[in-house]
């Protein structure tokens, strides 16, 4: 038995305190998917199909590219999450009766493909492998 570390599967592992820089990508990424919702929400109206697709792609390649940054499923998730929280914002209506998306087929594509976009860029994300290069995964 080695005395490098543990070893088993991540939820095995002990818990340990995130770093601060940790802290700050999730949180920046968080903010980069609110913004990407935005212009999303903006752009997916004003240029239909061609609008919806890069709205989609774009929140493909933050959640992806948010992953693969922090090496781990939560950077897919705080952008995802940051998306969802503005998106949602944005479907609520005022009291002057205003909302920005209305009722068609290219609103309700955009909602449910950003979500399910989302969903599959963290579960796309990188996982936890072991460190020695004997024992990794899909060796």
């Amino acid at each position: 038995m080695s005395t490098t570390g543990p070893r088993g599967s991540a939820l095995a592992q002990p818990l340990t305190r995130p770093s601060g820089g940790r802290i700050a990508a999730h949180l920046g990424l968080f903010v980069l998917g609110a913004v990407i919702g935005v212009a999303g929400a903006l752009v997916q109206s004003g240029w239909f199909p061609g609008g919806l697709l890069l709205a989609l792609v774009g929140a493909a390649g933050l959640f992806l590219g948010g992953s693969r940054a922090t090496g781990s499923r939560a950077g897919a998730v705080a952008p995802a999450a940051g998306w969802m929280v503005a998106v949602v914002l944005l479907t609520s209506t005022r009291p002057e009766g205003d909302f920005l998306f209305g009722a068609g087929l290219g609103s309700y594509l955009f909602l449910l493909g950003g979500m399910a976009v989302g969903v599959m860029c963290a579960t796309l994300g990188q996982g936890r492998q072991p460190a020695e290069s004997a024992v990794r995964l899909g060796k």
